[in-house]
């Protein structure tokens, strides 16, 4: 049985890490605020875009010089995987389930016959990935300096991306992050980039349109910067995610604490109360045999 000194030790650790969690559950709740908004304000634009792209590329996908990026280069054996996740932990199950997402196609993949290689964008993702793929993981993208996700940052990744595909290092690209729904719903995502998923039925607009300059002349300028608007929105929809599932399991591990402190307390009275009574029947007992 723990001494008194034990239990009052136990109780003020987990009071201690109870305001830790906290804290932390109050910081994920600001930051998801504004990670909220940079996400819901960035899904219209890339939205917008995808009906763009659909208008414009509907009639160069039979055309076979259209651009590979669109159209893809006509092979299917080396497959590229994406894979965004957070920086840091303490979020449940959000980079576990990305993580999860992107391992299950790298095992299809591999047991196709088919080489896989791997980005890891936040380095929770690599932990998570380099036992089971070490020799996959081609390139790691440190995020941890940055305050805020900018264009720019996708940008980079996307030229990246866009390099090796040029250079025939990959036939096809999915990217996989994590769709904010909510504080207590967040959905591991695969989107496929390249070659370009044209949306098709009810999700391409109807309205003809005529451009200059041509299509091929469009579609050059805007496969590129939707393959960074892509890679950007699924940043911004990670980083809310992160925050919601911050938010969620600091909220869980505080409640958890509370109910530890609740056990710990009743079971530091009950020793305490069983001491004084084993000590009021020695003094009792002591004064009888005299």
């Amino acid at each position: 049985m723990a001494s008194l000194k034990d239990l009052r030790n136990r109780i003020a650790s987990v009071k201690a890490t109870q305001k830790i969690t906290k804290a932390m559950q109050m910081v994920a709740a600001a930051k998801l605020r504004r990670a909220q908004a940079a996400a819901e304000a960035a899904r219209p634009y890339a939205l917008r875009m995808n009906k763009v792209l659909a208008n414009v590329g509907a009639s160069a996908q039979g055309n076979p010089s259209a651009s590979p990026l669109l159209i893809g280069n006509g092979r299917d054996k080396t497959h590229l995987l994406i894979v965004c996740t957070a920086e840091r932990g303490l979020c449940g199950a959000f980079n576990s389930s990305i993580a999860r997402l992107a391992r299950d196609k790298a095992k299809s993949l591999m047991e196709e016959g088919k080489t896989v290689k791997i980005i890891c964008v936040g380095k929770k993702g690599q932990d998570l990935l380099k036992r089971q793929f070490d020799k996959q993981i081609i390139d790691f993208i440190d995020l941890r300096g940055l305050k805020n996700i900018s264009f720019a940052d996708a940008d980079g990744i996307g030229q990246k991306v866009i390099k090796l595909f040029g250079a025939g290092e990959f036939d096809v690209c999915t990217l996989f992050f994590s769709r904010f729904r909510s504080v207590i719903q967040q959905f591991p995502t695969g989107l496929q980039l390249i070659p370009a998923q044209i949306p098709q039925g009810d999700n391409v607009g109807t309205t003809s349109y005529t451009y200059e300059p041509d299509e091929e002349d469009i579609l050059s300028t805007l496969l590129p910067r939707n393959i960074s608007t892509q890679i950007y929105s699924a940043l911004l929809e990670n980083a809310a995610s992160e925050q919601g599932a911050r938010m969620s399991a600091m909220d869980n591990a505080t409640r958890n604490a509370g109910e530890m402190i609740k056990k710990q307390t009743m079971q530091y009275n009950r020793t305490r109360q069983a001491m004084i009574t084993k000590e009021l029947i020695e003094i009792i007992s002591g004064a009888e045999a005299l």
